[in-house]
């Protein structure tokens, strides 16, 4: 079996979790707990340039508060 997320014709979703961290997912596998679908179900290329355009800051959300308070002292 080839890795489904190598699949370049393969419909997929864009989930995310509490955290704010996005994922690429085939849309036939079951979402893993903890993620949401956020966008999709479509293309890998539109699946990949939702995330870019969404998802601007890397770092978990809890770190991004701890950075938004030591940017304020």
């Amino acid at each position: 079996m080839s890795n489904p997320f190598d699949e370049v014709s393969g419909h997929f979703v864009v989930l995310m979790n509490k955290e704010g961290q996005y994922s690429l997912w085939p849309a036939w596998i079951d979402i893993p707990a903890g993620w949401n679908v956020q966008y999709g179900e479509d293309s890998k290329i539109n699946c990949l340039e939702y995330i870019n355009t969404h998802w601007k800051d890397l770092a978990p959300r809890h770190l991004q508060k701890v950075k938004e308070i030591s940017y304020e002292n």
